[in-house]
């Protein structure tokens, strides 16, 4: 059988290095994709108020932004780690303290300027049902958002389970002409989103208001001390987090500043601060009516024990003068007549008898029994 030829394939590099004597290039690897961490809810850039398709690392994101006109990025983060906010200010510019703060929780509402970066604080507000109200039962959950605002870029950082900005995202991205407003058009609504949680989770609070106001002036009066107190504990925190809301989105409206709000919002941002007005107003009547409640089962309960106690005294003066005759009757002297007595004993129980059955008579008309 004849064998087949074996023919030579040399390649396109080695022919090069024989012709030019010297080793051909190595190939070049293509670069490796970045993939966003886990704390990254979502990245995108927004060109004239149109999102651009894909989700970026956010560093190639903010680098699209910068190249672009009319662009930002918009950055979300949920309960980042120290690694990834710490590399997040790297990439965005933010100082040490910014980056501190986003790490943290339990910020107070407020605005603040680091350089050329506004932070704007906001506590989130989620109602937790409950089927029924115990002393330790959470009522409102509460958390914070964080938006870090800069000229090409927002950064919200969120922490806690409530105020999911996801419906915010969805429902901007429907109106480009806001979103063309930059990155403050994103903290419109962010401010929006976390006013019409408050007033949802007003809502609720009323509704357990008003059978917590039925349990109390009922007749059988089931309502505990405890959970109405802890009602009020609920309906304080809530009110910590929306009350001083009320001073920094103002200021916004108030001062401006040529880092701050376009004037193109600024009717969007005082809708919102009427709604924050509304939120407030609601917050602080609960918070009264809350406290006449809790006063009012306190009085309820100081007229239920007075009662209680006259029930008592009632019973020990009928029990008293038992004991009086049987004590008198037991002293057992030489000269008693009623020792000789044939129906002595028997007198002796009918007087108690009739004492008894004539106090508790008067006790019983006089509203002690």
């Amino acid at each position: 059988m004849e064998q087949q030829p074996v023919r030579t394939r040399v390649r396109l590099t080695e022919l090069v290095t024989r012709l030019l004597g010297r080793p051909a290039p190595a190939a070049v690897p293509a670069p490796r994709r970045r993939i966003n961490p886990d704390a990254v809810v979502d990245c995108a850039v927004y060109v004239n108020g149109r999102r651009e398709p894909g989700r970026p690392h956010y560093a190639d994101a903010y680098a699209r932004a910068r190249r672009g006109r009319n662009a930002f990025v918009w950055l979300g983060l949920h309960d980042p780690g120290a690694a990834v906010m710490a590399s997040v200010g790297r990439t965005f510019g933010l100082d040490e303290f910014a980056v501190a703060q986003a790490l943290a929780d339990g910020h107070r509402p407020t605005v603040q300027r680091h350089g050329d970066v506004t932070l704007l604080v906001l506590r989130t507000a989620g109602y937790v049902g409950q089927h029924e109200l115990t002393d330790t039962s959470e009522v409102i959950d509460t958390g914070d958002v964080m938006v870090f605002l800069g000229d090409r870029f927002v950064i919200t950082v969120r922490h806690g389970a409530s105020g999911a900005l996801t419906p915010v995202r969805e429902e901007i991205q429907g109106r480009p002409a806001v979103l063309a407003e930059g990155p403050w058009a994103v903290a419109c609504a962010v401010c929006s989103r976390m006013v019409d949680l408050y007033l949802e989770v007003a809502g609720h609070v009323e509704r357990d208001l008003e059978r917590a106001e039925e349990h109390v002036f009922a007749r059988d009066r089931s309502a505990d001390i405890q959970q109405l107190y802890q009602l009020k504990r609920e309906v304080v925190e809530f009110k910590r987090a929306v009350l001083p809301l009320q001073a920094p989105l103002r200021s916004l409206l108030l001062e401006p500043r040529p880092d701050g709000p376009p004037r193109g919002l600024h009717r969007w941002f005082a809708d919102v601060d009427g709604r924050l007005a509304r939120a407030v107003d609601r917050v602080a009547a609960y918070d009264d009516l809350l406290t006449s409640i809790v006063q009012s089962r306190l009085t309820q309960l100081t007229v239920e024990q007075n009662n209680d106690m006259r029930k008592i005294a009632a019973w020990a003066a009928i029990a008293a003068t038992q004991t009086g005759i049987a004590g008198i009757y037991g002293m057992n002297f030489t000269n008693m007549p009623e020792l000789g007595w044939r129906y002595g004993y028997a007198g002796a129980l009918g007087l108690m008898a009739v004492v008894a059955f004539t106090l508790h008579r008067l006790f019983r008309r006089s509203g002690w029994l």
